[in-house]
């Protein structure tokens, strides 16, 4: 068992509500079976104030008491179905928006949610939701418009070895002193 100092922050523990509460019930099982409660906790993976609390919540309340609650926190702005209707739109890529370049930006999502849902997002949220939806930030090759490949690989293949600086042969590669 390991020591856990009394001022570690503790964190919201992981799993979904319903497998939270599995262990609760779980921990209820073994303390009725007079398992003690360190047995518990440590079978269990958590804390033995844990196990007592769940104990207490029990004796006063029964099983209501270890019932799984909904995360605290404010309800998403979109839902999931909106989530995905504005991933099928990132895709589809900022022209079929009405933009004239190729790049997302972050104000450039929070237009298409306000047009699309009628809901306001501060551009700094905009990566977080993204990033729920499965995205990760890119960034654009920085290429001229201009530029026409064909010719840059002939150029590579005909004048770079003329320009490129070479050292006259049998002399010894120059080291920093």
């Amino acid at each position: 068992m390991s020591y856990t100092p009394r001022w570690e922050v503790r964190m919201r523990p992981q799993g979904s509500p319903a497998e939270l509460e599995r262990r609760r019930l779980r921990a209820i099982d073994l303390l009725q079976r007079d398992v003690p409660v360190h047995v518990v906790a440590d079978r269990l993976g958590v804390d033995r104030r844990s196990v007592r609390r769940w104990k207490r919540a029990h004796r006063g309340r029964g099983r209501a008491g270890l019932r799984a609650r909904p995360a605290s926190g404010r309800p998403p702005k979109l839902t999931a179905a909106q989530r995905k209707q504005l991933a099928r739109l990132v895709v589809a890529g900022p022209e079929a928006a009405g933009y004239a370049t190729s790049l997302w930006t972050c104000r450039r999502i929070v237009d298409v949610i306000r047009q699309q849902f009628k809901v306001i997002y501060h551009p700094d949220h905009v990566g977080r939701l993204l990033r729920a939806c499965g995205f990760s930030p890119q960034r654009p090759q920085p290429r001229a418009k201009e530029r026409n490949d064909r010719r840059v690989r002939e150029w590579i293949q005909q004048d770079w070895a003329r320009v490129k600086k070479t050292r006259p042969p049998g002399r010894a590669p120059d080291l920093p002193r």
